[in-house]
Parts: structure tokens; sequence; C-alpha cells
């Protein structure tokens, strides 16, 4: 069953490539002048920023989750299945956060979000500790 923790993992990769051909796709007029306005501006030039900005985040607090993952997939006695609840919620958490970044200008919605995927691992990390702990 602690193997299961690689396919929240691996949606969380799928997440970001697509995140990755949306960044690439909204920069083409700049950079390659496709789909540019008749002014040569890019379009997509405001929401480039928040796609942008939400790849970096991909790269900051899911540390610690990719971190608490492999440990239990290497350690597969350390495994509750708790754990794999919150990775799932914390990659439901993630997509909506991505979601609502890109497509919104709702920063309390996001922080609510937020706040939900910070939980989540650190719930992963308690579970975690107190696993290590009691042996």
């Amino acid at each position: 069953m602690d193997k299961l923790l690689l396919l929240p993992m691996l949606v969380h990769i799928l997440l970001v490539a697509l995140l990755y051909v949306l960044l690439t796709v909204m920069r083409a007029p700049k950079v390659w002048g496709i789909a540019a306005n008749t002014d040569g501006s890019n379009p997509f030039a405001s929401m480039e920023l928040r796609v942008s900005a939400n790849l970096s985040n991909q790269f900051e607090w899911p540390v610690l989750f990719y971190a608490a993952c492999i440990i239990v997939v290497c350690r597969p006695e350390l495994y509750q299945s708790s754990q794999l609840y919150c990775a799932w919620l914390f990659i439901f958490g993630r997509i909506a956060h991505s979601i609502i970044q890109i497509f919104t200008t709702n920063i309390r919605l996001r922080g609510t979000i937020f706040s939900i995927n910070f939980i989540a691992v650190i719930l992963m990390w308690i579970t975690l500790g107190a696993n290590i702990f009691s042996q």
C-alpha cells in the first residue's frame, strides 16, 4: 500500500508538466511572434505572470510533500493509510490552487486552499514522525 503514494506524486509531476506547456504557449507571442496582437504585444501577458508564479510555487511547499512520500515508500513499515489520504488531499489542493491562481485574482480563496495543502503535508509529517519515534 505504501507504493500507492507514488500515484499522487505522479499526478503532481503531470500538473507541473502541464504548467510548463501552458507557460510555453503563453510565451509564444513574445518569443516567436505566434498569436501576437496586431501591435506585436502578447495577449496572454497578464496570465503569463500568474502561470509563471504558479509554476514557481510547485517547487516550494511540494518539496516537503515529496520528501515525506519518498521516506514512506523507502520505509514501508512507516506507512499509514492517513498519509495516502493526506497526499491526495494535497494533490487536489495543488490542482485547485493552480486553477485559482491562474484564472482568478481571488487571493482569499487561494490562501484557504494553500492552508489546506499546508495542513495535509504537516499531517503527513506528524504521522511519519510519530511512526518513526514509536518504533
